[in-house]
């Protein structure tokens, strides 16, 4: 009698496992939103613990079956030949789940890894389109241009290794058919964003430096005048102050 049950446990067992292997193993999965990726991450958790919770059940089992080998080696042998194949199929199921379950965290990270690099760089677009706003009305002084031109070449010098990731992990999710539709209009709009900004800004730093070397030779020009009217005005002063007669002076002086 102990025998017929022990066999009726190791069939059971054997049914359990089938059923879990279909359920977490073999059903085809679509991950078209995040919810969807949610659910299916914490679903593969549970799945691992009901499992592993299974592993006292089968190790009473195995204990029981053995013990019977050991006190009626003629009923137990069978059941031993079926023990060890329910224990490799226990093994495999717990592999697999295991696997599995580890498989969607790495995509969940993965996922959660993206949109942390996207707010990021969308927080440099929005100073970077600041930045490009504040040099619309800049005041006609030097400083003014110069400040603002430095200010700006700051934000542009930005790394490109954030964008970098951004790439690689969308890709890495597109590929593997994971929020592949989300993900494309996410990249799809933040590339859009960033090619305007970044054409914008570089046009307009080029404009500052040009406006900035005008300025320059300008202030220089400037400053080489008032040097030769302050030369100018001291020799007619002197002039003046020796009562020397206009047309005693060379004509430029008169």
């Amino acid at each position: 009698e102990k025998a017929v049950n022990l066999k009726k446990d190791l069939a059971e067992m054997q049914e359990w496992m089938t059923q879990a292997e279909e359920e977490y193993l073999e059903k085809d999965f679509e991950y078209k939103s995040p919810e969807e990726l949610e659910n299916a991450v914490e679903e593969m958790k549970r799945a691992k613990e009901d499992v592993l919770q299974k592993e006292v059940r089968v190790k009473i089992l195995k204990d029981n079956i053995k013990m019977l080998a050991t006190k009626v080696p003629s009923s137990g042998q069978d059941l031993v030949t079926e023990l060890n194949v329910v224990l490799e199929n226990y093994q495999l199921l717990c592999n697999r789940i295991r696997g599995k379950c580890h498989t969607l965290e790495e995509v969940w990270s993965c996922w959660i890894e993206l949109l942390q690099y996207l707010d990021l760089e969308t927080a440099w677009l929005n100073n970077l389109e600041e930045r490009v706003q504040m040099t619309g009305n800049l005041p006609d002084k030097l400083d003014a241009v110069n400040d603002a031109l430095e200010s700006l070449e700051s934000v542009l010098r930005h790394p490109a290794d954030n964008r970098t990731q951004i790439r690689e992990l969308g890709q890495t999710l597109i590929d593997g058919g994971i929020l592949d539709d989300i993900i494309s209009e996410k990249l799809e709009a933040f590339n859009a964003r960033y090619e305007e900004l970044s054409h914008l800004a570089v046009s307009r730093q080029i404009t500052l430096e040009q406006q900035l070397q005008t300025m320059r030779e300008t202030d220089h020009m400037l400053q080489v005048l008032q040097e030769n009217l302050a030369d100018l005005d001291r020799q007619l002063t002197s002039y003046l102050t020796d009562r020397i007669d206009a047309f005693q002076l060379p004509q430029e002086a008169q």
